[in-house]
């Protein structure tokens, strides 16, 4: 479930599952049911990783060269060591559920597990369809100004209580942030041109969904799961990536 405009109350709705498709009771030709599972296989696929792909080094013809594009971090906040071999560069939506889904299923353990060996650089992509991806992206701003940033990128996908304005408060607040200053910086938009220049320059780079992601300038779209980012990553740090 996407979030909606938060009321700074803690969100307790599980997401939604599908619903059923047809009684199970009554009878059903074979050659329908088969076409529901079909369905239904595709269609769960769909949901839980999006339509993206990836760029891998065994998807290439004939192991030719991987295209690595020139992406610039832009000033932008970084996890990491500073000279890790291996900089990820990643346009995210705070309203977006794959993101989210990133986030929770991907982002952690690759800090976890290349502690040394990963950096990874985030930069803002709100889509047009999600009424308080900038809010949020600019909320996080704010909370960089007082050397907060990754603290509050997670609980802003938390999604604890939801999106928006009282949310972004209540997140500022159990961080320690100085309300007054993170309040402000709220109220007058201070980075509402920094989010807008991180939105151009993706769409310059021909980027149109979230998350995504930039290996060592290696395209890579969509929330795929560790075991795909953590093959590439091996294989960079392998030297095996020509």
């Amino acid at each position: 479930m996407l979030p909606a405009g938060g009321m700074g109350t803690k969100n307790t709705t599980a997401p939604t599952t599908l619903e059923k498709l047809f009684d199970k009771n009554k009878p059903i030709p074979l050659i329908l049911t088969l076409m529901i599972v079909f369905t239904l296989g595709i269609g769960s696929g769909y949901l839980l990783w999006g339509s993206d792909t990836t760029v891998a080094a065994n998807d290439t013809a004939d192991n030719a060269p991987l295209t690595r594009y020139s992406v610039e971090e832009g000033g932008n906040p970084s996890i990491g060591p500073a000279d890790a071999p291996v900089t990820i560069i990643e346009f995210s939506d705070y309203q977006c559920p794959y993101c989210q889904r990133w986030h929770e299923q991907v982002f952690f353990r690759l800090l976890q597990e290349y502690p040394t060996q990963v950096r990874i650089v985030y930069r803002d992509m709100p889509l047009g369809g999600h009424p308080q991806a900038v809010p949020a992206a600019e909320a996080a701003n704010c909370a960089n100004e007082q050397g907060a940033y990754w603290q509050y990128h997670d609980k802003l996908f938390s999604y604890e209580y939801d999106l928006g304005k009282d949310a972004y408060l209540a997140y500022a607040s159990e961080l320690g942030l100085d309300m007054t200053n993170f309040s402000e910086c709220l109220e007058t938009g201070r980075y509402a041109d920094e989010v807008a220049a991180d939105l151009e320059y993706a769409q310059s780079l021909g980027v149109n969904s979230t998350p995504t992601f930039y290996i060592n300038g290696i395209f890579v779209q969509g929330a795929l799961p560790y075991e795909n980012f953590k093959s590439l990553i091996d294989q960079e740090l392998a030297g095996e990536l020509q």
